[in-house]
């Protein structure tokens, strides 16, 4: 069987197409091509900043919860310490180991006065200077100190906590707080000659639905 050869003008034609699918492959690629390779474009930036945008909404509200409730928790513990502070100084002077008129309620004047300290009522053996018959010093009775030169005191708090939600922090920390007398009634609490409780002056509504002079 005799193989025909192919005739000149397909020879043309496949040496065309070879050389044409060469140049194709040899071709280096467009600038424009580059830049879509290694670059983002229009709509990938505008998603970008769309998601950028929604974390931040909610990032932003969930930080200010988180400094609200933390404040919270502030106020709790130091209405907490000030109030265990009044009603051992309350149960001190029902002891006898403070002086009090018996008018007196039997509460502090001040908060100060929690700091402070008050002189006790000092019982004499052998000559020595002794602490009020009775007490026993622990961690919930407030502390008594004595020296040679003068009478025990009785101290009731290291210092007053701070309202964190005072809206003047440099005010001291004793006059950041309503304080509400014995003989006050609760649903009008007012300042007197003593100290019963103690309030914040804010009337923000805390995350309990209770505004926190009312804590």
């Amino acid at each position: 069987m005799l193989l025909r050869s192919p005739s000149p003008l397909r020879l043309a034609r496949l040496r065309g197409d070879a050389s044409a699918g060469a140049g194709r492959s040899a071709r280096p690629p467009s600038p424009g091509r580059l830049r879509r390779a290694g670059g983002f474009t229009l709509i990938e930036l505008v998603v970008t900043l769309a998601l950028v945008g929604v974390m931040a909404m909610v990032a932003v509200p969930l930080y200010e919860v988180t400094t609200i409730r933390m404040k919270e928790s502030e106020l709790r513990t130091a209405l907490r310490q000030i109030r265990t502070a009044l009603d051992a100084y309350k149960d001190a002077s029902d002891a006898g180991k403070i002086q009090k008129d018996p008018s007196d309620s039997g509460y502090p004047p001040s908060l100060k006065v929690l700091v402070d300290g008050v002189d006790a009522i000092q019982s004499t053996q052998n000559g020595n200077l002794n602490a009020p018959t009775g007490l026993t010093l622990n961690a919930s009775t407030p502390s008594a100190t004595s020296d040679a030169s003068g009478p025990a005191r009785l101290m009731f708090l290291r210092q007053v906590p701070r309202d964190p939600f005072t809206p003047d922090p440099s005010v001291p920390p004793e006059e950041q707080w309503d304080t509400r007398s014995y003989g006050s009634p609760p649903s009008d609490p007012q300042p007197g000659k003593d100290v019963y409780d103690v309030m914040s002056k804010s009337t923000t509504v805390g995350t309990n639905s209770i505004a926190y002079k009312d804590w």
